[in-house]
């Protein structure tokens, strides 16, 4: 595919990868989005617990750029061990001492806790809440980044689908072009075999009536109509290719309708190579639907 044409593609894969990393003074946090073709748009969130709050804004950004797809949003967030501070449980401090004095009491081999064993208990120091307020904006900030560069990925896979499914829009449009140039000869081949079986079977046969034979014999052969829209299908194809919006789904209808044009080439073949090139517009129109399933 030409320059030209490429830059005239729209087209976006629903595959694609994107990661942001930032911080602030409170700490450090990465962005990883991920998509996988969907038939709908389907967003998933792994946020930390203080930060799922977010989520309805997110899912509203996310919204905004990608029309179809599975999206997984991962935020990893590592807050700074200065920007925590440490207190102390009252309660389970006291609770403490008081099992300990009792203790002590009934048992005077028992030494007394040092502060370093009353610290090192479970649950006894307790990490203060850090307002995040600061940190969410820019969290939100890097998710837009980290949503942009994943519609930049989307797009670049987008792009090279496209150019897959062009060539083979190509080599169909050649390979009717063939089938259309032979169909006279395969229909003249099949005329005169078919005479040559008569005359070996030594009857006679009415010329009239021969020939109204072949006349019905060409029409029920006659494939002129889907070689046609064979190619009306792929140029619409191509024009599909170059819109802004999504086309996806427009694009699997118009593998169906080639599909059922192929099968139809198919059934109305009288020849090998006409068979033959009935298989071979199915090869590459299946080979052109793989490319539309990822399609958003």
């Amino acid at each position: 595919m030409s320059s030209k044409s490429a830059e005239s593609i729209f087209v976006k894969s629903m595959t694609g990868f994107s990661r942001i990393q930032d911080s602030n003074e409170l700490g450090d946090f990465t962005w990883e989005l991920r998509s996988v073709n969907h038939r709908y748009l389907e967003s998933q969130f792994k946020l930390p617990e203080k930060l799922k709050h977010l989520e309805p804004r997110l899912r509203e950004l996310i919204r905004g750029c990608v029309a179809r797809g599975k999206i997984e949003s991962h935020l990893y967030l590592k807050l700074n061990s200065t920007s925590q501070e440490l207190a102390i449980n009252q309660e389970k401090l006291d609770q403490i001492l008081s099992v300990a004095t009792k203790l002590e009491a009934n048992r005077k081999d028992i030494k007394p806790l040092s502060s370093f064993e009353i610290l090192n208990w479970p649950g006894l120091l307790e990490a203060s809440e850090i307002d995040l307020s600061s940190l969410e904006e820019k969290i939100i900030s890097g998710f837009e980044r980290a949503a942009a560069e994943l519609v930049v990925a989307r797009s670049a896979e987008g792009k090279r689908m496209a150019e897959i499914i062009l060539n083979r829009v190509d080599l169909i449009d050649d390979l009717v072009e063939d089938i259309k140039n032979d169909m006279p000869t395969i229909l003249q081949e099949y005329n005169n075999k078919l005479k040559e079986k008569l005359s070996n079977f030594n009857v006679e046969v009415d010329p009239d009536r021969l020939e109204q034979e072949l006349v019905m014999l060409a029409q029920k052969t006659d494939v002129a109509e889907e070689l046609d829209r064979l190619v009306a299908h792929t140029s619409e194809v191509r024009d599909t290719l170059k819109k802004a919006e999504p086309c996806g789904r427009r694009l699997d209808f118009l593998m169906q309708e080639l599909n059922r044009e192929a099968n139809t080439l198919g059934s109305k073949s009288i020849a090998i190579k006409s068979s033959q090139g009935s298989i071979n517009l199915k090869v590459l129109i299946e080979q052109m639907r793989e490319q539309v399933q990822n399609i958003e």
